[in-house]
């Protein structure tokens, strides 16, 4: 059967799906409905918030399903009466088999990393955080357990050492589209060959997870050595963002204070760590376990992101500061 005769239901959520839906539809591929997830109050004045799926499904006149629950007897219905042969999933939540084992084809998955390493809800970000020289992207079959079905194609790309979290996600999100495009060709024409990962686990030195990433998670230990702060810093930016705790020394008054990213500076007869050092102008530094962390950009509590000197300018005591 020709690819772009079959009958595909895609189903994601956030910007990230959206490329892959739009490179289908652009090509011409009968994508005959949408799965995604419910609008949701969100901002200061919880106004009611389509997913960015949606807004390109409602844009070009796609079928929308958006059901709280996928067990839902009446979206199972919806969805069967769509006779679909393929169903494709990017960065959406994990499908019961009623679900994933519906359409004739199969359904299969776009995930964020070069499994079976970094299976789990963050896999570009522990990839970052752990200071990883390359990544990609993985299409797999889905099966009962997340991110262990058989895998069908797999691309890499290098991880720059200036590189964040935001910078990769984006070259992803493009790579990503195409390997949706060459998966639903080959299940279309038969021309797959499904890799258990089970084998390619023994060959794996260290099978590394990539767990959902809290607020809690997020905060700076700056005992720790400069260069694993760094990539936790660029493996958090720009969302959810590495963070601390400005103290004033003097009055105990605390502020949050979000980090996107920073250099590393060697440096000797280190103060604590966690001590700020600056010249109220062009610099702010923090110390570390080894040396120090020139930060360049980041925000204040209540306050919008800036580069390093526009912060300065309206911060004038940096030095009466400990991070914590």
């Amino acid at each position: 059967m020709e690819a772009k005769q079959i009958r595909i239901v895609f189903m994601g959520t956030p910007g990230f799906a959206v490329a892959s839906l739009k490179v289908l539809v652009e090509n011409g591929y009968n994508v005959v409905g949408v799965v995604t997830a419910p609008d949701k109050p969100a901002g200061r004045g919880k106004k009611m918030t389509e997913p960015a799926v949606k807004k390109y499904a409602v844009e070009n006149g796609l079928k929308i399903l958006q059901p709280e629950k996928l067990k839902n007897p009446e979206f199972l219905s919806e969805l069967k009466k769509l006779d679909v042969d393929l169903q494709v999933v990017v960065a959406f939540r994990m499908l019961p088999e009623v679900v994933w084992a519906m359409p004739r084809l199969g359904t299969f998955n776009l995930h964020g990393s070069l499994l079976p390493q970094y299976r789990g809800a963050a896999p570009l970000n522990w990839a970052i955080i752990n200071g990883e020289k390359e990544t990609g992207v993985t299409t797999f079959l889905l099966d009962h357990q997340i991110d262990t079905g058989k895998i069908l194609f797999k691309e890499s790309t290098p991880i720059g050492e200036n590189e964040t979290a935001g910078d990769v996600h984006d070259r992803l999100m493009d790579i990503g589209a195409n390997l949706v495009l060459k998966t639903v060709d080959a299940i279309a024409s038969g021309n797959i060959n499904p890799v258990g990962q089970d084998g390619l686990i023994a060959g794996e030195k260290e099978l590394k997870h990539a767990p959902k990433i809290y607020k809690d998670d997020c905060r700076i230990d700056w005992r720790k050595d400069a260069g694993t702060i760094r990539n936790f810093i660029r493996g958090l930016s720009p969302f959810p963002a590495a963070w601390a705790i400005l103290e004033n020394k003097g009055t105990g008054v605390k502020a949050s204070l979000k980090i996107f990213f920073a250099e590393k500076e060697t440096g000797s007869n280190l103060p604590a760590p966690g001590t700020v050092c600056s010249d109220g102008k062009n610099y702010l530094k923090i110390a570390c376990r080894d040396g120090w962390l020139k930060i360049t950009d980041l925000q204040l509590e209540g306050k919008k992101r800036m580069k390093i000197g526009e912060f300065l300018r309206g911060f004038k005591t940096p030095e009466e500061y400990m991070a914590l």
